[in-house]
């Protein structure tokens, strides 16, 4: 009789909603909208005036996955810095301008891929709006308009009374259409607030008025785990619905931590192609291993594997067998032993103490012959569920 395999089918990757159409700008070499994969920007937390050590932190996100990468311009000595910081980035560098007008101006002299403007706290915007058109247009620089609770133009305030959802995309329109005014159009928008129900309300809102590329954000979504939960939560409602071509994941944490979780969101969501994936049981009464540590352990040793790997970590007799063959690699434990699964199969049984070097060895095979096979890589990430 044939064997017949047991493991995951090969089916296509359905994406979890048709995108919302819209128009397609360039940030550099990425494209932003109209159908392009939703890219994962950052910021800076360095002074931008010190190169070194913005260029350094740059490297850094680009190592993590980082596509697009913003630096902050408050001051002469930060614009300065710009033409070098913008030459030597591996990404595109967007530089966020406040407060003063003149620094959009040496951006775009700068030869930045991109310029974001917070309309709201810079004096007399919407008088410089034609100057500045004609400069992001004569330099091919995109305008990203960025509208954010906390800095909401002060006659909207008076008007709304609050940063609703209804005043940010008014904001937003209403900047935007200075620059139609001008015969501009290379924009994309982002409508920001700190709380996901109105950010996801605002988002829908704009989506539906406008057909202009949207970034998204939840700003100052707090220290990691709460930031996390936040942005998760808002970018999944959102993109879920189609809406949404970049994201950056605000946190009160170091900037590549940021990029982590905006790369596992979108991997969740099958929006980015997968590559390790830890699959591994909350542990319960029946578990007669510690699938804590096994789960870790496995991780740690998988770390920086670039094929889409899916590997069950599992800890009782019950669930474990059929979640370890669903898997590419899998492990059930129990009686101080680990049945190991590949692609559906017990290839072999080894002890306890022997299971995260099988399960890292049967990977490694398995990589080799998927590099060998030509299977594409995703972006790094890892999943424990």
């Amino acid at each position: 009789m044939t064997a017949i395999p047991l493991g995951v089918p090969e089916v296509p990757v359905r994406p979890i909603a048709e995108r919302r159409v819209s128009r397609q700008i360039m940030v550099g070499p990425v494209a932003v909208g109209g159908g392009a994969p939703v890219s994962v920007q950052s910021m800076t937390t360095t002074r931008t005036s010190d190169i070194g050590a913005t260029l350094q932190q740059i490297a850094e996100l680009t190592a993590s996955g980082c596509q697009i990468v913003r630096v902050a311009c408050p001051t002469q000595d930060d614009a300065d810095a710009l033409a070098t910081i913008a030459r030597k980035s591996q990404i595109p560098v967007i530089a966020d301008i406040h407060f003063q007008p003149k620094y959009v101006f040496a951006a775009i002299e700068a030869g930045c891929a991109a310029v974001r403007v917070n309309p709201g706290n810079i004096k007399q915007f919407d008088d410089k709006v034609k100057e500045i058109a004609r400069a992001a247009k004569d330099h091919g620089t995109p305008i990203r308009i960025g509208v954010n609770a906390g800095s909401l133009d002060r006659r909207l305030l008076q008007k709304y009374g609050r940063a609703t959802p209804e005043a940010l995309v008014e904001s937003a329109l209403w900047e935007a259409s200075l620059f139609e005014e001008h015969g501009f159009r290379d924009v994309k928008i982002s409508v920001k607030h700190n709380d996901p129900v109105v950010m996801v309300a605002a988002y829908q809102q704009l989506a539906e008025q406008c057909d202009y590329p949207l970034h998204l954000g939840v700003t100052e979504a707090g220290p990691a785990f709460q930031g996390t939960i936040k942005s998760a939560v808002a970018f999944g409602a959102l993109l879920s619905r189609g809406i949404g071509d970049t994201i950056r994941v605000s946190l009160s944490a170091p900037p590549a931590e940021e990029v982590k979780v905006g790369i596992q969101i979108l991997e969740s969501l099958n929006l980015r192609q997968r590559r390790l994936e830890i699959v591994s049981c909350p542990s319960c009464g029946r578990a007669q291993v510690d699938v804590y540590k096994l789960a870790d352990e496995v991780t740690a040793g998988l770390e920086g594997m670039e094929v889409p790997l899916r590997v069950a970590v599992m800890g009782c007799v019950v669930n474990g067998p059929g979640e370890a063959r669903e898997a590419d690699l899998g492990v059930a434990s129990g009686n101080g032993k680990g049945q190991i699964f590949v692609k559906g199969e017990v290839v072999k049984t080894v002890p306890e103490s022997k299971i995260v070097e099988t399960l890292i060895e049967e990977a490694m095979k398995i990589a080799e012959q998927m590099e060998q096979d030509g299977v594409a890589s995703g972006e790094p990430a890892v999943t424990v569920s």
